[in-house]
């Protein structure tokens, strides 16, 4: 019976892996479109279940170091010197998709959409613009009944991509803030409530009057949070869409052959100014080998088939040059 399933296999040209668990941990900015595809594959493969623990890009980094999950998943790329601390050869980004980072208010009697500048985004999070009605923001949102209402800023309380993102931006936009703060994917917050992953930041926003923070697109739109638009370095109000995505993804030129690009304000009166890639952190060689193989063929899956899932989560496909740049690195993993 096994021989005559293991022939079958082979007709149908579906790898047979053997029942096993491929474990990972990392960022919860593309949580939900992983966990879609990870439920797909397994359907096609059934010997084949994925556990992703959505950690925070911070944790994700962690254990990929230490050698405890066969594969990580950042929002920020990691750094030369995280890359240098792994000892079992090399990691490798794998880009999966782009998203976009969005400022999410709860404001009692406010209807609107707010549009924020980014001099008012960076002012709210160094703690300088601490009420809805400052002139600041008002400027910005003519006609729009604001409340004297103190904003309640909330940030991640955990190492996390999003921050990561969000700091990027702010740091490209504010040298207050790249004085200060800084990039990171954890910073020391001048003010501010902190809460653990996407899904604690919608959740404390959601609940508290008055607070403003900054979460990815999908979480906004299935929590049913109003996020505002922002103004970009071509100076234009631009709503986080899968357009306003893609068009911040073509600013890239010249895409680096490890795949550490930053795309936040980027140029082009399209592009979403908090856009980014995101990674999938895959250990080369892989620890396992059948893991490995399993690896490489989800990714090579991800790219042909799952990438066409991604819009109905509100994420934007990888370019088609990228895809191609993708295919080649994906042929040097082991």
């Amino acid at each position: 019976m096994i021989h005559r399933i293991a022939l079958l296999c082979v007709a149908l040209a579906i790898p047979a892996w053997g029942q096993t668990t491929v474990n990972g941990a990392g960022a919860t900015f593309p949580n939900p479109i992983y966990q879609k595809w990870f439920s797909e594959y397994h359907k096609a493969h059934s010997d084949v279940q994925f556990n992703y623990q959505s950690i925070g890009s911070g944790g994700g980094i962690r254990q990929v170091l230490a050698g405890t999950v066969d594969f990580g998943a950042s929002d920020g790329p990691m750094t030369d010197e995280q890359l240098s601390q792994f000892k079992g050869g090399k990691i490798v980004h794998i880009p999966t998709v782009l998203g976009a980072v969005v400022p999410a208010y709860n404001i009692p009697g406010v209807s609107e959409e707010l549009k924020f500048s980014p001099q008012v985004l960076a002012g709210i999070f160094l703690g300088k613009i601490n009420s809805w009605n400052d002139p600041a923001i008002a400027k910005d949102n003519p006609g729009v009944n604001l409340p004297g209402q103190p904003i309640i800023v909330v940030h991640r309380s955990d190492g996390s991509g999003t921050t990561y993102i969000f700091t990027d931006y702010l740091s490209k936009v504010s040298s207050d803030w790249q004085n200060g703060p800084g990039k990171g994917t954890s910073v020391k917050w001048p003010v501010g409530l902190g809460g653990k992953g996407n899904e604690g930041v919608a959740g404390m926003v959601r609940q508290m009057a008055g607070s403003l923070g900054y979460i990815e697109l999908i979480y906004a739109v299935q929590n049913k949070i109003p996020y505002g638009t922002v103004k970009n370095s071509s100076g234009a109000v631009v709503k986080a869409s899968l357009e306003s995505v893609t068009a911040a993804a073509a600013s890239v030129k010249n895409m680096p052959a490890d795949y550490r690009v930053s795309i936040t304000n980027a140029p082009g009166k399209d592009a979403y100014p908090i856009s980014s890639f995101t990674w999938l952190l895959i250990p080369n060689p892989a620890k396992d080998g059948n893991k490995g193989k399993i690896l490489v063929d989800f990714l090579n899956w991800m790219l042909d088939g799952g990438e066409k899932m991604t819009a109905e989560l509100t994420y934007a496909p990888l370019p088609e040059s990228v895809v191609t740049k993708v295919k080649q690195t994906i042929k040097q993993l082991k």
